[in-house]
């Protein structure tokens, strides 16, 4: 393969995107020392975090609006330099009122990553799903990283150098993407900010059939996707019965393929189909979060729970299929504006499958908490062989 400026792009991107997930990883970790230095409950910390993961998704739709206006490039920049500065803030924050404002502010910078760099990418490539694919994976590696980065960071300096972190990695990203990414052209300069978020045309793309349901699909991986980060180390230790640093190990082991799987089903959708591609994802979602529920009630050994996290890991990776779906959908014109706000609404809906899953868990215990994520892949995975079987009309 022969690099080229669109390779450049694609990598610097990914390392974008890694770089806002970072800063918001490396906080989990460090509740315990957070909620000491404060004096302060892990509903307290808990509740910022809720704050900043909505924030993150609601400014999925106005980065595609301010990319459109001002361009794809300066966004990016705003979104890694912002979230460079506000893990700075986090980490002096002098009270519990700023430790949560700080990270909110955080959630909203690196928010504005995502949909725009998507479409800048979209512009550089024919196979999008490859790209989107690379693109994506960027998270689950920061995933695979930034927690026991930051735990061995906080448990030798502390919990504000632990969360300084994500300050590090930002700065030389932003660096290398202000040196070698070109000054990109505004798609819409003149356009009144009002006219795009006028609720009318809004309201007509999101209930074309097509979009509608890729949306329904998506917020259905969104809900599964938010549960799994939440939730399955918990699952894995205390309804699995393994240790706490089994169940740790085996959590990385899912970021790992949910990462690396990510270009593979991306780019098994620009040959198959997008819908091939996803019901793939779909349909192993439900072998791997049934295997885990088998297990856990049975405690018929590792070897089937470690294939269940295989197998998740591999679900998880609906996002590159599906945000390539939406991308085939939306005109050249719609895409920057027209993705951001299909992003915010599937994923501030999905934000919902922790509080849910937590829930259930409490009722019922983990198993059915967790049978309930094999139901709405299930469900997933039914829309689509409907939808086949119909001709495809969505």
């Amino acid at each position: 393969m022969n690099w080229r400026y669109a390779h450049t792009a694609l990598a610097l991107c990914t390392l974008a995107f890694t770089a806002t997930m970072v800063a918001r990883l490396v906080i989990s970790p460090l509740v315990p020392r957070i909620t000491e230095t404060f004096q302060v409950s892990n509903t307290t910390v808990g509740l910022a975090l809720s704050g900043m993961w909505l924030a993150y998704a609601l400014a999925q739709f106005p980065s595609g609006v301010l990319g459109d206006r001002y361009g794809e490039r300066a966004v990016i920049l705003t979104a890694v330099g912002s979230t460079m500065l506000a893990s700075l803030l986090i980490a002096v924050s002098p009270s519990i009122v700023a430790f949560m404002l700080f990270t909110v502010v955080l959630g909203a910078g690196a928010g504005l990553h995502y949909s725009v760099a998507t479409t800048f990418l979209t512009r550089q490539f024919d196979d999008i799903g490859s790209a989107i694919g690379v693109h994506v994976a960027g998270g689950p590696l920061a995933g695979l990283a930034a927690p026991p980065a930051a735990a061995l960071v906080g448990s030798q300096y502390g919990w504000r150098i632990g969360i300084g972190l994500g300050a590090i990695v930002a700065l030389p990203v932003f660096v290398l993407f202000a040196w070698r990414i070109r000054p990109t052209e505004p798609r819409r300069p003149d356009q009144p900010m009002g006219e795009r978020f006028a609720v009318g045309p809004l309201v007509e793309l999101l209930s074309r059939p097509p979009i509608l349901y890729t949306t329904a699909l998506a917020t259905l991986g969104a809900f599964t996707w938010q549960a799994t980060a939440s939730f399955l180390p918990t699952f894995l230790e205390v309804g699995g019965g393994l240790s706490t640093a089994l169940s740790a190990l085996l959590f990385s082991v899912y970021f790992l393929v949910h990462g690396g799987t990510q270009p593979l089903t991306g780019s098994l959708s620009d040959r198959i189909g997008r819908d091939g591609a996803v019901t793939l994802t779909m349909a192993t979602g439900v072998a791997g979060y049934g295997l885990l529920v088998v297990s856990a009630r049975n405690g018929t050994g590792l070897a089937p729970v470690v294939l269940g996290v295989l197998l998740v890991g591999l679900a998880m990776s609906w996002g590159a299929p599906l945000q390539s779906r939406f991308m085939d959908l939306l005109s050249d014109a719609e895409r920057g504006a027209g993705f951001g706000l299909v992003r915010t609404v599937y994923m501030v809906f999905g934000a919902s499958g922790s509080v849910v899953v937590g829930a259930v868990s409490d009722l019922a215990g983990w198993a059915v908490a967790f049978g309930l994520l094999a139901t709405v892949m299930g469900v997933g995975l039914a829309a689509l062989l409907a939808n086949r079987a119909l001709g495809s009309r969505y």
